[in-house]
């Protein structure tokens, strides 16, 4: 293994859901090194076989989202001298989705309960009518506001319990924007939408543990918008809506 005095012990999970194990690197240590840099090292000089996803390697669009040392982060804004444990650095695939091989998951079914949500905008005008003013500082807006910077990383979605407890549950991401959406006085996709984010999976399996809220790279609070929803729901069945 060589001389360790300015090395980094990487334990990288490899495989995929048929089998998985840990493969051991020696990864210099360099000044302001990120977790992308060691796993980006790792590929271009110890194994090219190595797979992993990134884009844009500045904290924009979340695609290199794994688990270090347990917990899930953005490894391109993840310093490794604020995560390093001793002398080892452990990375492994987002938890509660498919491994498609080593670090790499399948995001299919996170996006594909984006559309169970109906977190989709609803327009309720066209090309040919007036541009809609938004009043910013309503009590919807503001709402909205509050939680409109996610970028669908996933990082919610594996630092769920409710999640990995029950895989039918939507999950903090697309709730997150159902929320937004139903705060958005331009949608008009409000009551298909509550039934959906209310029905098998909805808000209602939220435990309120704050997973996501401790993780979000973007410092959101997805518990918050849940339990928006909660309340909205709560409201629609005493208006016998629901």
């Amino acid at each position: 293994m060589g001389d360790r005095s300015n090395s980094i012990r990487v334990k990288v999970s490899r495989g995929d859901d048929r089998g998985r194990h840990f493969d051991e690197f020696d990864v210099p240590a360099l000044e302001s090194q990120t977790v992308l840099d060691v796993v980006t090292w790792i590929q271009r000089n110890a194994d090219p076989s190595l797979s992993y996803r990134f884009a844009c390697r500045v904290g924009m669009c979340g695609s290199c989202a794994m688990t270090v040392n347990g917990k899930p982060r953005w490894t391109c804004r993840t310093h490794v001298s604020k995560v390093l444990q001793g002398d080892t650095l452990t990375i492994e695939p987002l938890r509660n989705l498919p491994v498609v091989k080593d670090l790499a998951t399948d995001m299919s079914e996170f996006f594909d309960k984006w559309t169970s949500a109906e977190s989709r905008f609803v327009p309720t005008k066209t090309r040919e009518d007036a541009i809609e003013i938004v009043q910013p500082a309503t009590k919807e807006r503001i709402e909205a506001d509050a939680a409109i910077e996610c970028i669908n990383c996933g990082v919610c979605y594996a630092s769920c319990d409710a999640v990995e407890l029950n895989p039918d549950y939507l999950g903090p991401a697309a709730l997150n924007r159902a929320w937004t959406l139903q705060n958005d006085v331009r949608d008009g996709g409000k009551n298909s939408r509550l039934r959906a984010v209310t029905g098998e999976g909805g808000c209602q399996n939220c435990h309120s543990q704050q997973g996501c809220v401790q993780h979000c790279p973007n410092t959101l609070n997805p518990t918050r918008s849940i339990a928006g929803l909660k309340r909205l729901a709560t409201r629609a069945v005493f208006k016998r809506e629901l």
